[in-house]
Parts: C-alpha cells; structure tokens; sequence
C-alpha cells in the first residue's frame, strides 16, 4: 500500500508550558515526503514539546506549521488526524484495561460514522501484526512491553495516516524488540510515509534517518543528511552533557 505524503514544514516556532517561558525559541524543521527525518537532542532541548505542537496537542506563541503549504497550526489533534497527521506519544499509550482489539479500534475514532470501513481497518491491523490476533481479547495491560508497541503502533495506523510523529518508540523495550519496531518504521517509511522520528537511542536513531535535526535549549542547532553524523556519536553525546 503506497502512501501519498505532503511535505511538513515548521517556521519560527515559539512554545512552552508556562506563558513568557518558552521552551522552543524559534525552530524551523522540513520533514521531506517519504523520508524519516530524525529530531536529536540532550534533555529539556524541546525535542517532544516539537512534536506536541506539530500534533496539535500544545499551541504555539509564535511560528507557523504547514502540511502540503496550508496552514495547521490552529488545527485541534482529532483535525489533524483527518489531515493524516498522527502521534505516537513517548511512553505507554496502550489503556491497560481495554482488549487489545477495542485500544486498535479506538484509533479509527475518525471512521466510527463508517462502521464497516472502521472494522476493515482493524482487521488489516490484525494481518498486518498478526501475533496480535490470538491476544485481541486480552487486556492490553496483560501484555508485553513489545506487545502494547505494537497494539499502539496498529491503533497510530488505523486511519492511514500519511505522517507520524514517533516520540520515544524504544523506550523501556529490550535491544531485540527495538530493534523489530525501527524495522517497522523503515517499512513504513518505504509505503511513502513521511515519520517524523524523536528517540534517545542517537545511534539506532541515525541508522534510519534520511535527515537530522539536532535542537539545543529550545533552538536550531546542527542539521545534515545521515551521513554528516555517522561518525563519533560519543563525542557529540559528550558534547550534549557538557563533558
């Protein structure tokens, strides 16, 4: 399934949490279609606030955010969704008491006028990630850190969307199952998604990346194609503590 993706474009984006603090102080950001572009950066540089304000989860003081040239920054998250434009967030996202089946269902909020089309996408969830079918009725808290990834990422992929914001996908997951869910992000990448990609895991990160923004205190710092920082990763990370 081939995927038609817009460019993403950030301009001049101020934001924070508390009004006159901003924690994002002027970051601009191009998301290239069909590419995975990678957001580095130490602690506290505005990495995940980046990603809630492209999400529509966090208003922005300043800046513009624009899909395909049109204006979304007002848009509220449940818009953007219908605009192709969904989140991953960082951390467990999956409702433990909720079956599996129902967590993948609530991804198709959007399609629930269309009841046949909403289960068609969740059976296409279940043949995608077909270790999921024998658990659709469990808990979604009974499962694996690796097992609630992939309820999360099948419920992101209900409605199709065409970008992804992916705060943290590593986090709290073992080497083995990592490493699985940043091969799924390459395959999505190759159905023409554009994935907008924050992580901790540098190395892992960069492997992946067609494009690398590194934020510092909120602003623009490096950028470059993958190949500009496949170098001395630890040298950059020291850099980032102060070491």
């Amino acid at each position: 399934m081939k995927v038609n993706a817009p460019l993403l474009q950030v301009a001049n984006i101020v934001a924070g949490y508390i009004p006159g603090h901003p924690i994002l102080r002027g970051v601009n950001l191009r998301a290239e279609p069909g590419k995975i572009t990678v957001i580095l950066g130490p602690n506290g540089a505005g990495k995940s606030t980046l990603l809630k304000v492209i999400s529509g989860f966090l208003p922005p003081e300043e800046g513009v955010v624009k899909l395909g040239g049109a204006d979304i920054v007002a848009l509220p998250p449940h818009r953007l969704i219908e605009h192709g434009v969904a989140l991953l967030p960082q951390g467990r996202s999956a409702f433990p008491e909720l079956s599996v089946v129902e967590n993948i269902e609530l991804g198709g909020w959007t399609l629930r006028a269309d009841r046949k089309r909403l289960r068609e996408a969740v059976a296409a969830m279940l043949a995608r990630y077909p270790h999921l079918r024998p658990l659709q009725d469990r808990a979604a808290g009974s499962l694996s850190g690796g097992q609630q990834r992939a309820v999360e990422i099948a419920r992101l992929l209900v409605p199709n969307p065409s970008v992804l914001l992916i705060d943290e996908p590593s986090v709290g997951l073992s080497p083995i199952v990592a490493h699985q869910v940043y091969q799924e992000l390459v395959a999505l990448k190759e159905e023409g998604r554009t994935i907008l990609l924050v992580d901790q895991d540098v190395r892992a990160a960069i492997k992946v990346a067609d494009f690398v923004y590194v934020l510092n205190s909120g602003r623009n710092d490096v950028q470059g194609d993958r190949s500009a920082f496949e170098g001395d990763l630890g040298a950059m990370v020291r850099g980032w503590l102060g070491v």
